[in-house]
């Protein structure tokens, strides 16, 4: 049993991983030339302003008093400069949203999943190509620009990062450091002449990134007044930077600028998804090489924003985020980003047409080359009798293209050029993407088979172990051999073939996990004819019913990935499960216990996702609710007359109630001292920090007696819950571990109802005495059932009060009782742990069906049916995957079905771990040393 657990461990961690090397393989190339446009440019500087988290909406619409918000912004774009809307892409997160704007291109989800500061894949940004780069602000952005740059000229001001304090005073406190470091640096530069002549230098460039919104948005919310204030100071900041930089350079009209967003913001304050709040991004830009605002009479966005912000009449010039980087370059001369994908948006230049015409055409040779380093790339790697080029760009093709256009521009027909620049541009970007996603179709296909293989086997394990549908059958040696060698002949072949491609060693492991696996179900062929023989049997309706049921108790839980409303009608099902199968007879006070938690559970996936609507006094209330739960259970506890109790046992059960009264206290009072911007006081951060540490040791020391060890679980579990809590989630657990102890009373009526076995004193039933009698029954299909069961909670545990935007969505407003220093990964695990508190419910009751329902011993059976549910809707996904995923190989906004793909093999992942963690948790007691009695004679 441990081999093939370990087995299944190996061959889930290769399909999750498959789906990051398919879909999400760094789209960067190297080894290309740099391109440059060969006429002057307009500007011999630029400021950079990047206001982290700013709304487009919340920067240009007026307020009620029909005043701008930031007034010298709004006359910027109505008499001096260019506006429009900077479109962002998922993930809409600090870094790479400053890598497209900056470098150009879109980030692939590994480099965003290993840290804010850390380049895994080198790039090319437009910093690196300038002469000079300053930057001053955030030490979690600015340093992966300099880390990047060749040489040494790019040079980084940022504060402390302890600056970075949610639960500070003001956060634009962090803007005005910028302000006022910017202004002494230049104030500085006057008695140093060193630094005097490189501020003097052309293609220099300077970025303020301005973090104080965004850290305000996350405490307070978009809509509040600490958001809007600090708008207004980073208006008046930048009038006065702008200001100070032109008197400094004596009124050249050779400084540009440029201010927008890297993201923005939802109401409730996160952002990390693809609302459009968080992907509708302000750009502005004035100065040297910038257009005047256009008039016009008409235009039409989908959006319909002109009107509510009052700009109807100016041209509206909307950009894809990474097209401010080519922007960039082309205004200061510096090459174009090699890895940039980005294309010029000419109206916004003020220029003659032959410069924009030029600007263009280096543009479209900067990506064509992307291209073709991308295509010499997969021609080596491939056998040229199976290597199948991009046809509309040939070699003949692109020198046809660079040749008319180069013809277009000396006949002075620059319309012409820039339209067919524009074609090629498209034409590049399709070839780039059809060679990144060249070996998709192959590898996917071995991926399914890999799957479709192992799914199979585990059902031919599960039914030839623990049924008596199949009979024994003698394996035939001489078979057996010619089969082995079969199959080694084919892995041979398989390997030889990519050896002489020269694949990544990954795509030998993705290629030849299906030989073994298949190989394994090949091997149990007669245990399949034996099944076949069975099912084909009189009781074939039967079995076509059952596979019904199955297949739509399936469907419902991939839709509920969709829609968690889904959950709700599944609850409501099983709310009438007693009546279906007339267990209610025998049982009248459990199964009305169990139908009315259903109904309570099923008003969860109803509610809207958690965090929109924060509600503090609920989870004060809900530590209240618990607080006299455990109350009543201890007088219950105290009453009894149980011979095992003891005075340790009290004890224990006393520590979590105050616990759970401290927990209360805490979020009761954090949440004052947050509102009143006293920061999160000293005390509060300990005593959480304190019962997190707690909440898993405290149970272990309680008695192992079923229900006294799962409402030890709960009531530790629940305080640090509801540390993490800000509104309605926080009854969520309690709810759920009620139905959970419901549905073991369920269990145990079900198992005499069907006559498989006598029903257990569960008052009285140890963990750790668990009777091991599993030898004298084998699974019944109500144990599938109970597996359903089982996954369908564990997807509601996940569910039931968010859904993946809601994870993925960066919102720091659930850990503020622990820290409130920025610090994504610390911030990030304690979410974590939010999410799995309610798997670790779920996943202990499930121990308790398993123990109580005699299959102690063969219990991973059971794991193997709800590993195997969660497989087959796994398989559904990852075929959603290859029709879903859009035809850009970069990181677009990911089709649900790959998200909900990897969190259902992290999940399969996951809950073999689990299982090991819930045996932990109830059968496992820490016995503390006890003092000693010495008499004295």
């Amino acid at each position: 049993i441990p081999v093939f657990i370990l087995a299944g461990l190996l061959v889930h961690c290769v399909f999750l991983v498959s789906i990051f090397d398919i879909y999400f393989s760094s789209p960067l190339v190297h080894g290309m030339t740099p391109q440059q446009t060969p006429l002057p440019p307009p500007a011999k500087r630029l400021v950079l302003f990047v206001a982290d988290g700013l709304r487009a909406d919340s920067l240009y619409e007026l307020n009620s008093n029909n005043t701008p918000q930031a007034p010298y912004l709004r006359g910027i774009l109505e008499n001096n400069g260019s506006w429009g809307i900077s479109h962002t892409r998922v993930p809409t997160e600090s870094r790479p949203g400053h890598v497209a704007l900056i470098a150009g291109f879109y980030e692939d989800v590994s480099a965003v999943a290993k840290g804010w500061k850390e380049n895994p894949v080198e790039f090319d940004s437009v910093f690196n190509e300038s002469k000079y780069t300053w930057s001053w602000g955030s030490p979690d952005i600015l340093p992966m620009f300099a880390k990047g740059a060749t040489g040494d000229h790019v040079y980084t001001f940022c504060y402390a990062a302890e600056s970075e304090d949610f639960g500070a005073q003001d956060a634009a406190k962090l803007d005005m450091w910028v302000f006022d470091r910017v202004k002494s640096f230049f104030n500085s530069s006057r008695s140093n002449q060193t630094l005097f002549s490189a501020l003097n230098e052309e293609k220099v460039v300077l970025f303020l990134h301005l973090l104080g919104i965004d850290t305000n948005g996350h405490a307070h919310r978009p809509n509040s007044r600490e958001y809007k204030e600090n708008i207004k100071k980073v208006d008046e900041g930048v009038k006065e930077i702008a200001s100070m930089i032109d008197n400094f350079y004596g009124n050249d009209g050779k400084t540009a600028f440029i201010l927008t967003s890297d993201h923005g913001m939802t109401d409730w304050g996160s952002h990390g998804a693809g609302h459009p709040s968080e992907t509708l991004t302000p750009l502005i830009v004035w100065g040297a090489g910038v257009n005047y605002p256009q008039k016009v009479t008409s235009q039409f966005f989908e959006d319909n924003f002109l009107k509510e912000w009052k700009l109807e009449n100016l041209k509206r010039l909307d950009v894809n985020q990474a097209d401010i980087a080519p922007l960039m370059a082309s205004l200061i001369g510096v090459p174009f980003p090699l890895n940039s994908v980005g294309t010029l948006p000419l109206e916004y230049l003020n220029n003659s047409a032959h410069f924009k015409a030029e600007s263009m055409f280096t543009n479209a040779v900067q990506i064509l080359e992307q291209f073709k380093v991308k295509m010499s790339q997969k021609k080596e790697t491939t056998l040229s009798f199976l290597f199948t080029p991009f046809k509309p760009l040939s070699d003949s093709e692109q020198i046809n293209f660079l040749k008319k256009t180069r013809l277009y521009i000396q006949q002075q027909k620059y319309d012409e050029a820039v339209s067919l620049c524009k074609t090629l541009i498209n034409l590049a970007l399709e070839g780039l993407s059809y060679y990144h996603t060249y070996d998709r179709l192959f590898l996917g296909l071995s991926i399914a088979m890999g799957f479709v293989g192992w799914t199979t086997y585990v059902i031919l394990v599960i039914i030839k172990t623990h049924t008596n549908l199949t009979k024994t059958v003698q394996t035939n040696n001489k078979e057996s051999t010619v089969l082995f060698y079969s199959f080694a002949f084919v892995g041979m072949i398989i390997a030889f073939f990519l050896l002489i491609q020269t694949c990544p060693w990954t795509y030998y492991v993705y290629c030849l996990l299906p030989v073994p696996v298949w190989y394994a179900v090949v091997r149990e062929l007669p245990v399949i004819q034996d099944l076949a023989t069975n099912l084909m049997s009189p009781h074939i309706g039967q079995s076509i019913g059952f596979l019904l049921v199955c297949t739509l108790g399936i469907e419902i839980l991939v839709f509920s990935f969709f829609y968690r409303s889904t959950l709700t009608i599944g609850l409501l099902v099983f709310a009438g499960w007693p009546v279906i199968t007339q267990l209610w007879i025998q049982a009248k006070t459990t199964a009305l216990i169990w139908t009315l938690l259903c109904v309570l559970l099923a008003i969860f996936p109803l509610m809207p996702v958690v965090g929109r609507e924060p509600n503090i006094p609920l989870v004060i209330a809900t530590g209240l609710l618990t607080f006299l739960i455990s109350c009543f259970s201890l007088s219950s506890l105290c009453k009894s007359e149980n011979k095992y109790r003891n005075n340790e046992d009290l004890k224990v059960r006393f520590y979590q109630m105050l616990s759970i009264a401290l927990s209360t206290y805490v979020v009761s009072s954090t949440h004052d001292s947050l509102k009143n911007k006293q920061g999160l006081p000293v005390l509060n951060q300990i005593i959480s920090w304190m019962t997190l540490v707690s909440s898993s040791v405290l149970p272990l020391l309680s008695p192992t007696f079923l229900f006294q060890r799962l409402f030890s679980i709960l009531l530790s579990l629940m305080s640090t819950y509801l540390l993490l809590s800000t509104g309605y989630e926080a009854l969520f657990p309690l709810v759920l571990s009620g139905l959970m102890f419901a549905w073991i009373n369920m269990e145990q009526e079900a198992l005499q109802h069907y006559g498989l076995s006598f029903k257990p004193k569960l008052a009285v039933f140890n963990f750790a005495y668990a009777t091991d009698i599993t030898q004298f029954r084998q699974l019944h299909l109500d144990d599938v059932r109970r597996s359903f069961f089982f996954v369908f909670f564990i997807v509601t545990a996940f569910f039931g009060t968010g859904n993946i935007a809601s994870v993925n969505s960066f919102d720091p407003a659930s850990v503020y009782c622990f820290l409130t220093v920025f610090s994504p990964f610390m911030m990030g695990g304690l979410l974590v742990l939010k999410v799995v508190i309610p798997f670790v419910l779920v996943s202990c009751a499930f121990e308790a069906v398993q123990v109580t329902t005699q299959l102690s011993s063969k219990r991973y059976s059971k794991c193997y049916i709800s590993a195997l549910v969660r497989r087959v809707v796994s398989v559904g996904f990852f075929l959603l995957c290859k029709f879903a995923f859009f035809s850009h190989f970069f990181y677009l906004s990911p089709p649900c079905s790959i998200s909900h793909y990897v969190l259902v093999m992290s999940l399969t992942i996951f809950m073999m771990l689990m299982n090991g963690l819930a045996q932990l948790l109830t059968a496992k007691r820490l016995e503390l040393p006890r003092r000693t009695k010495h008499h004295s004679t």
